[in-house]
């Protein structure tokens, strides 16, 4: 087995993945909204508010990239931004009601992404792939 590119196969995996999700999101009428806004919106449906400091950490993407994002999300009207009343140079954000309606889409979208990504592995097989995707990211 040819252990040397395993860097492009993470990277057809991602590819794949991600039209996975495109194509569900279509299906299900939702659109706009690319693979990247869905980190920042998975973020979101985990805590109520976060800063644009604390999503880039969470997603682990630069401040400029999730300003972006985020601008974009507000366009569809899916997140709100405002200025924390403690700090003003800090932007919150969270999810408006039209945001919040897309949890269950995306938690649906998950569980078949999941399910699909796993076919056929073990519970021992899982757990030791992440192990060492794990290791691969702290690599870098």
């Amino acid at each position: 087995m040819d252990t040397n590119n395993v860097i492009s196969l993470i990277s057809s995996i991602r590819e794949k993945a991600n039209r996975f999700i495109m194509r569900e999101l279509n299906n299900r009428g939702i659109k706009g909204i690319v693979t990247s806004h869905g980190d920042i919106l998975v973020a979101l449906f985990k805590n109520n508010v976060l800063t644009m400091k604390e999503i880039a950490e969470k997603i682990d993407r630069d401040k400029s990239t999730v300003t972006a994002l985020v601008d974009k999300l507000v366009d569809f009207g899916y997140v709100k931004k405002e200025r924390d009343p403690a700090d003003s140079r800090v932007i919150l954000v969270s999810l408006t009601d039209l945001g919040k309606q897309l949890q269950p889409d995306f938690e649906d979208i998950s569980r078949k992404l999941i399910d699909v990504a796993f076919r056929g592995i073990s519970p021992e097989e899982r757990e030791a792939l992440v192990k060492i995707l794990i290791k691969i990211k702290e690599n870098f």
